[in-house]
């Protein structure tokens, strides 16, 4: 029995009240990103000078993108920390990871000390999955402060399913270095039982225990080892032993109360869990935490009971109705539950409560009800109708009446005709029925109306291109998508393939690289590899075509890929391009 660490610590720092660094760029506490930046005051000439007040400007007038690289601009020729500073905090405001690293990187670069750019530099490798690099910024964190919430990236790789073996060595190096370290001791002690390695973690643990000063984190953490491990009595033999030292620490009681629940122990957890509300003021945040823990233990009476009391308050919580929707369903009482679903209000969760409803009713063989259901809903809720009204189209779909959910689009337009998203809707099903006439007419449409729209413009130069082979009439169109929306990965990979076809594949490459690492799919792997295969990188297209197959599956445009150059197959895969199912026509309404 494997019982994941996350919720027990998501759960243990929402009752401790802990901070911890920052995992994501936007966390760096700053209402205005240049309230606390240094001042910059000497050493430039006029166009030093030009260039800082456009920068100073910028930021102020909220364009934080071009404050940061007006910035970056003025710090390549001074190279001053303060500049590179105002960068990052304008980078931070921007919206573009790109750029924001290349800010901390800069900072970083001529400050070495600095700690600041190391954790927005660490979160940032955080979201693309380099556990190695955030870790290697967090240790030299360390290095300078106590507490680098290693503990915290260490449960964060483990969460995420990292292959955790690469970061014990400098880990273990670090502890060594600095035995009295706490917070890497104990991320060592997580990884290690993550890597299998449970008796030097529980070694490692036992060590700190004995000491007087040993904070609760110890027990904690030997607890959460021993509840993932499915040792149910040792996880409740340390939370136990921890609230004898600590009994008032929130983050150990839960623990307990998560072991109890998994040896279903429900009164004792019960106790457990009244205590916390009692404790905590009983929010509905911890209600519905809590009742997750339930659920996670499959005890959805406990979980109900936690659940009922959120219906009687103010402002009910979007999740209470979800969660408790589900209980009724998974209990087979679908009318129930189609009540709690439906009381989602408009906001997060409420396409979501609708469609959970939907795929419920229909599984229970009550297509036509979901068909109602649906027709109901789009009167109470007249502003989510086009979201609405997709769903019941999926319903028509799935039921094999394509013509009704054609005509039911067909007359919802004609009441709305200005509704963008119903045009497109119609230009998508047209194209999956082989109709590029009616497509093509249909985003023409959009675009006279809307000459701007990024996703119609993408949509009908990638068909006129792809489907149609209008290269020349299809560049326009895309280039200008590009200009709109120039990181978008689906337009960066629909510019790549049009400069292709019209023999113009060294200029495709960036592109598609840029739109392959934005986009990592099987389409765009595609694209590339015919494309690295065009201009003399064949090694480099065989590589992307095996990393392919094995990540994709089914592959079916990589193999028709392999159909048309079988030279790409892969040196071990020799059957490759023998065995390969029907090809596929590109998703233009998901990847364009």
């Amino acid at each position: 029995m494997r019982i994941r660490l996350t919720l027990a610590s998501v759960l243990a720092l929402l009752l401790a009240g802990c901070q911890n660094a920052p995992t994501t760029p936007n966390a760096i506490s700053l209402d205005d990103p240049m309230e606390n930046a240094p001042p910059v005051t000497s050493g430039f000439d006029a166009e030093g000078l030009s260039s800082l007040l456009i920068a100073e400007l910028a930021g102020q007038r909220g364009d934080y993108r071009r404050a940061a690289e007006g910035y970056l601009d003025v710090n390549e020729r001074y190279a001053s920390p303060a500049l590179a500073e105002r960068a990052t905090l304008a980078a931070r405001y921007a919206d573009d990871s790109a750029l924001l690293e290349r800010t901390a990187l800069r900072w970083q670069q001529l400050e070495n000390d600095a700690t600041t750019p190391r954790h927005v530099l660490a979160s940032l490798a955080v979201q693309r999955g380099d556990w190695e690099t955030a870790l290697a910024q967090r240790l030299r964190i360390a290095d300078q402060e106590p507490e680098a919430d290693l503990a915290a990236l260490a449960e964060l790789a483990i969460e995420q399913d990292a292959d955790v073996a690469p970061l014990l060595k400098p880990l273990r190096d670090f502890v060594e270095r600095h035995p009295d370290h706490l917070d890497a001791q104990l991320a060592t002690a997580q990884l290690e039982a993550a890597n299998g390695d449970t008796e030097s973690a529980d070694s490692r643990l036992a060590r700190l225990a004995d000491t007087e000063e040993a904070p609760a984190e110890v027990w904690l953490t030997r607890s959460m080892i021993a509840l993932n491990n499915g040792a149910l009595d040792d996880a409740q033999r340390y939370a136990r032993q921890g609230l004898e030292r600590f009994p008032d620490d929130s983050r150990l009681r839960l623990t307990q109360a998560q072991a109890r629940l998994a040896d279903g122990d429900i009164e004792a957890a019960d106790e457990d869990v009244e205590r916390l509300l009692a404790r905590h003021d009983d929010t509905s945040s911890l209600r519905l935490a809590l009742a997750q823990l339930y659920l996670d233990a499959a005890h959805p009476d406990g979980a109900r009971r936690l659940l009922l009391p959120l219906l009687d308050r103010d402002k009910t919580p979007t999740p209470a109705y979800l969660m408790l929707g589900s209980i009724a369903e998974q209990a087979g009482d679908i009318d129930n539950a189609l009540l709690y679903y439906r009381q989602v209000p408009n906001g997060d969760g409420f396409i979501e409560a609708r469609a959970q409803a939907v795929k419920m009713l229909v599984g229970a063989d009550r297509a036509q009800d979901a068909s109602a259901f649906l027709r109901i809903e789009r009167l109470r809720h007249p502003d989510q109708r086009i979201a609405l009204l997709r769903l019941e189209l999926d319903v028509l779909d799935a039921q094999g009446q394509r013509a009704r959910a054609d005509e039911l689009l067909d007359e919802a337009i004609a009441k709305t005709p200005e509704a963008t998203e119903l045009r497109f809707q119609h230009a998508m099903r047209a194209y999956h029925q082989g109709d590029l006439e009616t497509m093509e007419a249909d985003l023409r449409t959009i675009i006279e109306r809307e000459p701007d729209n990024a996703e119609a413009l993408n949509a009908l130069g990638y068909t006129l291109s792809n489907d149609m082979s209008r290269h020349q009439e299809a560049l326009p169109l895309i280039e200008k998508a590009h200009r709109l929306e120039p990181e978008s990965p689906a337009i960066l990979d629909s510019l790549g393939w049009v400069y292709f076809h019209l023999d113009r594949a060294q200029e495709a490459l960036p592109y598609l690289r840029e739109a392959y690492r934005g986009q990592p799919d099987q389409e765009v792997a595609a694209h590339l590899a015919e494309v690295l295969a065009a201009t003399g990188r064949d090694a480099q297209a065989r590589a992307l075509v095996e990393e392919a197959l094995q990540r994709f599956s089914p592959h079916p445009l990589i193999d028709e890929l392999l159909r048309r150059h079988p030279e790409l197959a892969p040196a071990d895969e020799n059957d490759a391009s023998s065995n390969v199912g029907p090809g596929s026509t590109r998703d233009t309404e998901a990847s364009s």
